[in-house]
């Protein structure tokens, strides 16, 4: 076996998934299983560096809680406020308060972090 070095160009990273896939299942504390996990690490961390992903914006993330436990925009209501209010948040022409944010955490497990990053506001006609 070769040894393990910083994954730093896009050959390296190619290289190390090659291997991982060969390496894949190696059972946890061998020498092969020792290996496999520390070049996950490596892979992680350049992918990290070199493929951030951005979080969801705000209402992308409420639009996608609301497909996965199938909720409507009424379901929405007690948290957000009125119809009207849903509506104005949901079609980007206002942003979420405090109050909202910390309900929509709460009540349908909305990652705060991703709530109160900035929304992508629609300016009005």
């Amino acid at each position: 076996m070769k040894n393990l070095k910083p994954i730093k160009t896009e050959g390296d990273y190619e290289a190390a998934l090659e291997e991982v896939e060969r390496l894949w299942g190696a059972p946890s504390g061998t020498p092969k299983g020792d290996r496999l996990d520390i070049l996950a690490t490596l892979i992680d961390a350049y992918e990290n560096d070199h493929y951030p992903i951005d979080p969801p914006d705000p209402i992308e993330a409420i639009t996608f809680r609301m497909e996965q436990q199938g909720l409507t925009r009424k379901d929405l209501e007690g948290v957000l406020g009125s119809r009207t209010r849903v509506a104005e948040v949901l079609n980007r022409r206002r942003g979420l308060s405090i109050n909202m944010i910390r309900r929509l955490h709460e009540k349908f497990g909305i990652s705060a972090e991703v709530l109160i990053r900035p929304t992508k506001l629609r300016r009005a006609a």
